[in-house]
């Protein structure tokens, strides 16, 4: 189980090449939090047994520092071939990785020249992490990770909030459920205000995976000691409270040997706390490190491997998404123009895969526009609007000349039905204009490959854009023309013998004017009936003196003959005419300022359910040819011809290099991806190395 320890180092490794992103893998390791000046540095440099780290006044740990101590006994194979570290310790930088060093304090320089390089010579902080591998016959396999200590202000030219990203960073780390928290406190302070026990506790609550290490056991004030800290009794921790002694800066200046500060130490211990003495110490602590690193390690493990298998999953799907790297430019663009062009159709015949749920879209949407918005505003449009009974009987008498009418003129019904199917014309011209906007729209919503097109190639999709807009641009005009052509052809022919006109127009009329059970009753009592005359294709109301009228005395007009001679069933007649409410006499004496004779009522009424029952015939024709002129002349063109267009305008290899040019921020995205997908295969395979003896 020893082995395990130098396999997450081995994962370490691979995921410095995505700097601060390996935090979302989640390693085992052990990251050490403490104050400033709370003897960090002093305990990973016992631990290490040797004087590596950067000393100052101020905060000299500025970068995550990623500690890897690695156990190797003179008779390492690795010892072999280099005589420098035949019988000595060495240590090397991921940075430096062909460099190997063997003085100790030009590894110390090297730290400061890289926390230099990477957070700046201001005291700033970095996330990016220095990797530092020692190997050593004196140290147990261990992993840990260095961070800047907690500071309350900031210092020379520091950032003012500092402090808060200092906060962030251990928070960052720390939050990761496979890490141990060595929190560093000193002893000569309050145990129970420690910052780094409460910061632990914020992500640790159980405090399943919190060491303490109590520093400066000698420099408690006289007369106070820490049996009752180590011992658990002030604040219990779970994994342990275990005291050392630091080195003093006197022995630190005078370069005393670590083996003799270690000595003092056990001797202070022996003295000081006998009956502790075993569990507390530098040996100590770094065999018990070890021990619940390897368990921990052998606990994360199964995750670990399921973990990273699912990330690579992840990752291959993003950077399929961000593209591949451009190689051949003509094919690209092509590649590209293909996809837009069949997206943009499949939107709108609802058959792309990445299909929208939060709002209508393409194809359904225009669908919308036909069948709801349409729809309505053909409804909305009154077949009596602006045209009062006065109107009506103006029309009339202008259409007699000086002679005065027997009959309803059929050109004064000409012109008024005329003047109100004009007005459809609007609601046929908006629906085109509903329509191309939802196809401008429609390049916005092609899916999610597409989007991502659009963020990487900015400007080729700034030029399709252009491209789909000037075409249907080019369409919106002929469209326009020909639905305004459909109003127009309606207006050029008032065809009063369709079938759904008269039998609406006429027979319904005679049902719910009451005009034939008048009929009826006058036959019967032998009296002159109301008598329904037509002529030049209208009706009209007159009182007849020579009885009833059948086909043998109906008037000889066309419209008359046509009318009579039909075999009308009015009891068979259909719904459809129930909608067409002639005006009510009520309603016409309240439009006109004057009392009007019975003749002009009828006349009024007459002309009313006339209009009515015509303008209804327009609209249902309207509202069924306009949509498909709009598919045939619009939709339809721009779907048969958009890809051909895109080629013709967008495919010159002059202009290519202009249309390639990647967004600047997904080509990171893709490169960041790229590297991330690589670290997650080596370590994939590290991992699949491990036999499961090597768990027990």
């Amino acid at each position: 189980m020893e082995s395990l320890i130098p396999v997450i180092s081995k994962l370490q490794d691979v995921f410095s090449t995505i700097g601060y992103r390996q935090q979302e893998v989640e390693l085992p390791q052990i990251v050490v939090v403490g104050i400033q000046s709370a003897g960090k540095s002093s305990v990973l440099e016992s631990l290490v047994g040797r004087d590596f780290l950067p000393r100052g006044r101020d905060m000299v740990t500025r970068s995550p520092l990623l500690l890897h101590l690695i156990h190797t006994p003179i008779s390492d194979p690795r010892r072999r071939g280099n005589s420098k570290i035949t019988n000595s310790d060495w240590a090397v930088f991921m940075h430096k990785e062909t460099e190997i060093f063997t003085d100790f304090n030009l590894v110390r320089q090297e730290i400061d020249d890289e926390t230099n390089r990477i957070a700046g010579s201001n005291k700033n902080i970095s996330h990016e992490p220095i990797i530092l591998k020692i190997f050593s016959a004196k140290v147990v396999n261990l992993s840990l990770v260095d961070l800047p200590g907690l500071v309350s202000v900031p210092v020379g030219d520091q950032p003012p909030d500092i402090a808060v990203q200092i906060h962030s960073m251990i928070l960052k780390f720390i939050s990761n459920p496979n890490s141990l928290i060595l929190a560093i406190t000193p002893a000569n302070q309050d145990f129970a205000t420690s910052e780094p026990l409460k910061l632990a506790k914020e992500v640790d609550v159980d405090g399943n995976r919190t060491l303490v290490v109590l520093t400066k056991l000698d420099l408690m004030d006289k007369g106070t000691d820490a049996t009752d800290v180590l011992n658990g009794r002030t604040i219990p921790v779970k994994l342990g409270i275990i005291g050392v002694v630091n080195r003093s800066q006197e022995d630190i200046n005078n370069k005393k040997p670590m083996d003799e500060c270690l000595k003092e130490e056990a001797a202070f211990l022996l003295k000081k706390y006998p009956t502790l003495a075993s569990k507390n110490g530098i040996p100590y602590l770094a065999k018990t490190l070890n021990r619940l690193l390897m368990h921990h390690i052998r606990a994360c493990l199964p995750e670990l491997k399921v973990r990273i298998s699912t990330m690579i999953s992840q990752c291959q799907m993003l950077l399929s998404s961000y593209g591949e790297p451009i190689v051949d430019k003509s094919r690209m663009v092509l590649q590209v123009i293909n996809h837009f062009a069949n997206a943009y159709n499949a939107t709108i015949d609802g058959t792309w895969k990445n299909i929208e749920t939060s709002e209508l879209t393409g194809g359904a949407r225009i669908c919308y526009v036909f069948t709801e918005t349409f729809g309505a505003a053909l409804d909305r449009v009154d077949p009596m609007e602006n045209l009062t009974s006065l109107d009506i009987l103006t029309a009339i008498r202008n259409a007699t000349g000086p002679r005065p009418a027997l009959f309803i003129p059929e050109i004064s019904f000409e012109l008024l039905v005329k003047r109100q199917v004009r007005r459809l014309e609007d609601p046929c011209l908006n629906c085109v204009d509903l329509v191309y906007e939802e196809l401008l729209r429609i390049v916005q919503h092609c899916g999610i490959e597409i989007n991502n097109e659009m963020l990487r190639f900015p400007k080729l999709f700034e030029r399709i854009n252009e491209v789909v807009s000037t075409t249907l641009s080019s369409r919106l005009a002929p469209t326009k023309e020909f639905v305004a052509n459909l109003v127009a052809i309606e207006l050029a022919y008032i065809n009063t013998r369709h079938p759904d006109f008269t039998d609406a127009a006429l027979v319904s009329f005679l049902r719910e004017s009451g005009i034939e059970e008048a009929n009826k009753k006058l036959t019967n009592s032998n009296e002159s009936p109301i008598d329904p005359i037509v002529t030049n294709g209208v009706a009209a109301v007159s009182i007849r003196e020579n009885g009833p009228l059948n086909q043998q005395n109906a008037p000889k007009s066309s419209y008359a003959a046509w009318l009579f001679n039909r075999n009308v069933d009015a009891d068979n007649f259909t719904s459809r005419d129930q909608a067409l409410t002639p005006m009510k006499t009520s309603e016409v004496e309240n439009v006109v300022t004057r009392n009007l004779t019975a003749r002009e009522k009828r006349d009024c009424e007459i002309v009313d359910r006339l209009i009515r029952g015509y303008f209804s015939i327009v609209r249902k024709t309207i509202q069924d040819t306009v949509p498909k002129a709009i598919m045939k002349f619009l939709v339809n063109y721009v779907k048969d011809n958009l890809q051909s267009e895109l080629v013709r305008q967008l495919y010159d290899k002059a202009s290519m290099d202009e249309l390639l040019s990647e967004n600047a921020m997904m080509a990171q995205r893709r490169k960041e991806s790229a590297e991330m997908l690589e670290a997650l295969n080596k370590a994939n395979s590290v991992i699949s190395e491990i036999r499961e003896t090597h768990l027990w």
